[in-house]
């Protein structure tokens, strides 16, 4: 019998390509209307009352009455909320907290209230949709779909549920997907993430699975898993399966392994979800860049991102920024989060429509010479030296060694390959001249001897996934960070014997 899905997903999907391009066709007066919102319902907390928001008209008096904070800038009053007090960063109390980790005064408690929870379930949504208006391939409707993600049980804290956000989010499945979704709510519980995934690949072999997300990392792992099982290629296991749809990290340095693994080529959607907010999807498929989010309930703020330790460096909205730039984004929203550093670097790629990379964290950089060397460099730089040819890889990181056994100090790459290249030093060499030329102040230091080369070890098989095991760190939405200004990573991976 043929379904109707696959058809009314079609019409639905029109429905919604027409509401995006209503707010995204006008972005400047999208975003001013959401600024205006969010100062006048937030006037009456105790945030808005500490600073003025009823005088506030303008993004000029916004930048001069409330400073830009982090987490732990903002944590006296995250912990008011968390007490159970009302009205201190947005009005009432949240529905939930997301609870993430990695902060210097432990676990974080993001508020999720009853405006912004609605956006992240509409935003994955509509990737998915603005997908099926632009290739009309709808059919996936009818087969299983994969979200691995982190357990949806949640605690309870000062009345206010708490989880990870992915575990959150489980909960505002759908009606209409909720016979599609795996894998089963017991196994999604699972804590532990090996467990849980020798779980999913059970529960999953025997269905048709079309689409299937995740973060690259551990969707490698459950598809390395089918193939050891099965002898086969993910492709071949479900013949269906065409959509993959990830997030958290870049795809590329993952890509060729993936293709591997699945036997041919699929169809793909970035996503850019955080606890504070869904930000972008991916909106076009031959386009570079995510939507940005602009009626979400969240207004943008931009720093350039090497002029962000200045002391007061300048604070703009979407209707400054400039193609290519490293900005440092700065948020505010309808969760009670005030120009709130979220940590993330962009880079606009389009401003017709407003589409933005992740280029990194502005914490995951390596200056410790002032080189001051970013996320997106190291990946470009790694993606150009493999490019042609058959190498490939499954992690790494990147960490200053400053006091090297002889010689000057340099860049350690760890990698673990998926293929080995035959000659680690030579791929060494063509890294380093792509970070050169894309690193001025990196260049600067090679030629002026002041750093050497960087050099390339290798982690064994699995290591990089021993290493998150022993930090309590494996599966979820927990990744590796592409660069630390430290050797925290560096020597842990040492001490655990992880590298060959």
């Amino acid at each position: 019998m043929l379904s109707i899905k696959p058809t009314l997903a079609k019409l639905f999907a029109k429905n919604i390509k027409n509401t995006v391009l209503k707010w995204a066709s006008k972005p400047i007066e999208t975003q001013n209307k959401v600024f205006q919102k969010l100062i006048k319902e937030a006037s009456n907390t105790t945030f808005g009352k500490d600073h003025d928001f009823k005088s506030i008209k303008t993004h000029a008096d916004f930048v001069a009455r409330v400073p830009i904070r982090d987490y732990e800038a903002l944590k006296p009053y995250v912990d008011k909320v968390v007490a159970g007090e009302e009205n201190i960063l947005w009005k009432g109390k949240p529905l939930y907290f997301a609870k993430t980790s990695g902060t210097t005064s432990g676990a974080k408690y993001i508020p999720l209230t009853k405006e912004s929870m609605p956006t992240h379930v509409e935003a994955a949504r509509n990737a998915i949709l603005m997908y099926i208006a632009e290739t009309g391939n709808s059919k996936f409707v009818d087969g299983k779909m994969i979200f691995l993600q982190g357990s949806p049980v949640l605690e309870e804290k000062n009345g206010i549920q708490l989880g990870r956000l992915s575990g959150i989010v489980a909960h505002f499945v759908p009606k209409y997907l909720q016979k599609n979704r795996m894998p089963s709510w017991e196994t999604n519980c699972i804590d532990d993430w090996e467990t849980k995934v020798e779980a999913i690949v059970q529960e999953t072999l025997p269905e048709n699975m079309t689409v299937i997300s995740g973060i690259p990392s551990w969707v490698q792992m459950y598809f390395e898993k089918i193939q050891n099982k099965t002898g086969q290629k993910v492709g071949e296991v479900f013949k269906d399966f065409n959509l993959f749809i990830f997030g958290g990290v870049n795809y590329e340095p993952y890509r060729a392994k993936f293709e591997s693994l699945i036997g041919r080529k699929v169809d793909s959607i970035e996503l850019y979800p955080a606890s504070e907010g869904f930000f972008a999807f991916q909106d076009k498929q031959n386009e570079k860049g995510m939507l940005l989010q602009l009626n979400s309930g969240m207004f943008y703020e931009f720093i350039e991102a090497d002029k962000f330790f200045d002391e007061s460096p300048k604070r703009i909205s979407i209707a400054d920024v400039a193609i290519g730039v490293n900005y440092v984004m700065i948020i505010s929203t309808n969760a009670g989060l005030w120009a709130y550093n979220v940590g993330d670097t962009v880079e606009f790629t389009s401003t017709e429509p407003y589409r933005v990379i992740v280029s990194g964290r502005i914490k995951h950089f390596i200056s410790a010479f002032g080189e001051h060397v970013i996320g997106k460099e190291v990946e470009v730089a790694l993606q150009e030296a493999i490019s042609e040819s058959l190498v490939s890889i499954s992690e790494f990181t990147v960490a200053p060694q400053i006091n090297p056994v002889s010689g000057l100090p340099f860049h350690e790459w760890f990698i673990e390959f998926e293929n080995e290249p035959d000659d680690v030093s030579e791929l060494a060499k063509k890294i380093d001249t792509s970070l050169q030329k894309q690193n001025s102040y990196y260049y600067d230091l090679i030629i002026g001897n002041i750093l050497q080369s960087l050099k390339i070890t290798t982690v064994q098989k699995n290591g990089f996934q021993d290493y998150m095991k022993s930090i309590g760190k494996l599966g979820g939405q927990n990744k590796i960070p592409r660069l630390s200004n430290d050797r925290k990573i560096a020597d842990a991976l040492y001490a655990q014997k992880l590298t060959k």
